[in-house]
């Protein structure tokens, strides 16, 4: 399996970084559990549907634990938007935010993408 991020998703993770400073290596922890996945969507996340197209897969991590909130498990508020790429067996990460600080994802970035 292949990993990508896209110049947007960088700079949400470089800004997330300065607050919570172990989201880096949460996210190889996330591509190692991807990479191993036998299904590109993994528990707890869903298909994000109604973008008119059906390659890539637009899929949305809803649980995604972080060190940098030690305690709180899995619901951290963390999300993680990405495109699973079935045919090139690739996964390009599109957005990340704190569910704090965004209601959901934006539409327009994969919209102009994908």
């Amino acid at each position: 399996m292949e990993f990508d991020e896209l110049p947007e998703f960088k700079r949400d993770l470089k800004q997330l970084l300065k607050k919570y400073r172990t989201l880096k290596d949460d996210l190889e922890v996330l591509k190692k559990v991807l990479a191993v996945a036998s299904h590109p969507q993994p528990p707890l996340s869903y298909r994000i549907p109604g973008f008119g197209f059906e390659s890539p897969i637009i899929v949305k991590i809803k649980k995604f634990a972080s060190r940098s909130l030690k305690g709180k498990g899995s619901n951290t508020g963390f999300r993680i938007i990405y495109a699973y790429h079935q045919r090139e067996q690739r996964i390009q990460f599109v957005q990340m935010y704190f569910k704090a600080d965004n209601a959901n994802e934006e539409r327009e970035r994969i919209l102009r993408y994908f």
